[in-house]
Parts: structure tokens; C-alpha cells; sequence
């Protein structure tokens, strides 16, 4: 008997901007995206809110951002973290140097961390599941926090990225030097984190698809992608965008380098990606290699 096989698909940076709200709503109405990440200190996330509340069969978890964005708590009371505008530093490679070798940052991560679940346990969605921007969420500093606290705020899955570099390289060999280092780097984390997830009954999916080919999860790149995934439960992330006036791209201009973000200024890959959500050949592709098009509060529901 074939196993079941579910797939994912989340749509990161939700309640970014009105742009990244309307792609992501469009893309669950009409497309394949079942589930997604909100940023509870952005623009937007009101708004966001609003339409997760709108639509129910709508997954949503935290978006954890201690990098490239604003903190929840004043700058005040993190100073260790934040600059002297309050924000983030745009580094995540600086960040996560600085959150490992600095002590002071500990406390204060474990205040910011807190805050922004706090804040998001305000908006009265339930939790789907816990991410963070440009992967920040599986430092093992910030990791070991959100374990500690997952009790508290029944968090019950946390994304640990892990995918096939030779599967990615088969349909997409850019950024390749960017790909191989990323491999590497996260495949450590995930070693660490599956460990740590496991011995606290913390849930994660088999595989996750997007860190490898962040800004272009396109329908050509999700047609060579699917039907090599080996896996039976996995998550596609992506971040979908679309114009609107007054689009915001203040995101992380520093890390371009080591992670190609979509909504650093270059709308059209966000474009380029709600696209491959709304394909029906990508839809199509799923559902006929034997997977079922779902999230994790569906998932939950056939457990309990």
C-alpha cells in the first residue's frame, strides 16, 4: 500500500506589505498556498489579520523576526539588539554572530522572542506552526529559547529547512557557490535542530523546499521540483508578491548576497512566484504525484 503523501505550501512574510497580503490571499483562494507566515511587527500585519480571519481554511503561523525588520518590544529594553533607529541589523550573518558570542543579546532575545508571541497570540488565530525571516528561527541561541517556550504558547511545529542540493541543482544551477555554502550552513542547523525538536516532541516536516531557490520558486522551477521529491510530508515556501502603490522594499539590503529575498526591491520575482502558485500545471503536478495539498492544521486535526 502507497503511503500518504501531503504537501504544504507556504507563502512567507505575510502582513510585509499590502502587496505580499493580497498575493498570498489570492494565491489561497485561487492557487495552491494553504498555509502562511505572519510578521506580527510589519506594515501590514493588521491587515493581515483581518484577512486570515476571512479566510479560515488559511494556516497561519509566526514569521519570527530578529533580522532585516522591527522588534515588537521598544528599542529600550533590547538595546543589545537593535540599532539606534530600533531596528534589526540587515546582516544576518552579523545577527547571528552577534546573538551567539554576545551575551547580553540572550536575555534580550528571550524578551523580543516572547513579545512577538505574545503578540501574536493577541490576534486570536490559532498557531499553526513557527518560521522566522531568513532562517533566524533555527540559530541555535533563538532555538533553544522557542523550545523553552513552546509549552507556554503551544507552538507544535517549527520549520526545519532541509532539501536536496542535487535535486535543486537538476532544474536550477544559479547562485551556485551561494547554494553549495547554504547546503552546508543549514544542513548543520538542521542536524542540531531535529535533535533538540525531537527530544521535546516538537514537530517538523521530512523536507522543506525554498531556502535553495529563494525569489525564484517559479511554475518552471516547481515542474522540475515535484516530481523528483522523494519525501511524504514536505513544505514548498515562497514568498509571493504584487505591485501596489507605495510598495515598501525595505528589507535586507545586506543580504542579497547570501540569500536572494524577493522583496528587496525586485517585485518581479514575487510576481514570478504567486505565478507558479496560480498554476494549474503546478496543481496538477502535485495531485499526480500522489500528494494531498494541505497544512498543518489539517494535519493536526487527523491525529487528534
Amino acid at each position: 500500500m502507497q503511503a500518504q503523501r501531503f504537501a504544504i505550501i507556504n507563502g512567507d512574510d505575510f502582513g510585509f506589505s499590502k502587496g505580499v497580503n493580497q498575493a498570498i490571499i489570492k494565491a489561497h483562494k485561487e492557487g495552491v498556498l494553504t498555509s502562511t507566515s505572519l510578521m506580527v511587527s510589519a506594515d501590514a500585519a493588521k491587515e493581515a489579520v483581518t484577512f486570515a480571519k476571512a479566510n479560515p481554511n488559511l494556516a497561519v503561523g509566526l514569521h519570527l523576526v530578529l533580522v532585516c525588520g522591527r522588534p515588537v518590544l521598544p528599542p529600550e529594553q533590547i538595546p543589545h539588539l537593535v540599532d539606534k533607529q530600533g531596528n534589526f541589523s540587515n546582516s544576518p550573518l552579523f545577527a547571528g554572530l552577534r546573538y551567539q558570542f554576545v551575551k547580553e543579546t540572550h536575555q534580550e532575545l528571550r524578551q523580543e522572542i516572547r513579545a512577538q508571541l505574545e503578540k501574536y497570540r493577541s490576534t486570536g488565530l490559532p498557531l499553526s506552526h513557527l518560521d522566522g525571516h531568513l532562517h533566524l528561527h533555527i540559530h541555535p541561541v533563538v532555538l533553544r529559547i522557542l523550545v523553552d517556550l513552546a509549552a507556554e504558547f503551544d507552538i507544535k511545529v517549527i520549520r526545519l529547512p532541509s532539501e536536496e542540493l542535487r535535486m535543486t541543482l537538476r532544474v536550477n544551477r544559479s547562485h551556485l557557490l551561494t547554494k553549495l555554502v547554504w547546503s552546508g550552513v543549514f544542513g548543520r542547523l538542521r542536524h542540531y535542530g531535529e535533535k533538540l525538536l525531537e527530544s521535546q516532541g516538537i514537530n517538523f516536516t521530512q523536507k522543506v523546499y525554498g531556502l535553495l531557490q529563494t525569489g525564484g520558486i517559479t511554475e518552471e522551477y516547481l515542474l522540475g521540483l515535484i516530481p523528483q521529491i522523494q519525501a511524504n510530508l514536505v513544505e514548498i515556501y515562497s514568498h509571493p508578491a504584487m505591485p501596489t502603490a507605495g510598495f515598501s522594499t525595505r528589507c535586507c539590503a545586506n543580504a542579497n548576497a547570501i540569500h536572494d529575498n524577493p522583496l528587496n526591491g525586485e517585485l518581479g520575482t514575487g510576481e514570478a512566484e504567486l505565478a507558479g502558485l496560480l498554476s494549474r500545471q503546478v496543481r496538477e503536478a502535485l495531485l499526480s504525484n500522489g500528494f494531498e495539498i494541505t497544512n498543518h492544521h489539517f494535519l493536526s486535526q487527523r491525529t487528534t
